[in-house]
């Protein structure tokens, strides 16, 4: 079992910026992948960013170039830096890991975008 907690989130004005966090339970180098997802309201969930147990990562084309995904092993967690914020990126944010036989979701976190 893996737990996940998120934090971070809050209310920022349009092209603003925000940095939420990922705490895991234990060590993440045992784990495959990391990501972020988000789930706006009447959407299906989407993929935000993914980190593998290397340094190699992945991004939405629709937040290239302003989001950042990162890893720091040594306190278990995983961040995004979210960067020239859209109200469109207003949405609950979900931490996820991949393990080979299993996957586990944080609670998440809402992110609001003013205009």
């Amino acid at each position: 079992q893996v737990q996940l907690v998120e934090s971070g989130g809050g209310l920022v004005q349009a092209g603003g910026s925000l940095r939420l966090s990922c705490v895991a339970s234990r060590s993440i180098t045992s784990i495959l992948v990391m990501a972020w997802h988000r789930q706006a309201p009447g959407k299906q969930r989407e993929l935000v960013a993914q980190i593998t147990r290397g340094t190699s990562t992945n991004y939405a084309d629709s937040v290239k170039g302003r989001f950042t995904i990162s890893r720091d092993n040594a306190k278990n967690t995983v961040y995004l830096q979210m960067n020239s914020l859209k109200p469109e990126d207003t949405a609950v944010y979900y931490c996820n890991a991949n393990l080979l036989a299993a996957t586990y979701w944080g609670q998440g976190t809402q992110v609001t975008v003013s205009s």
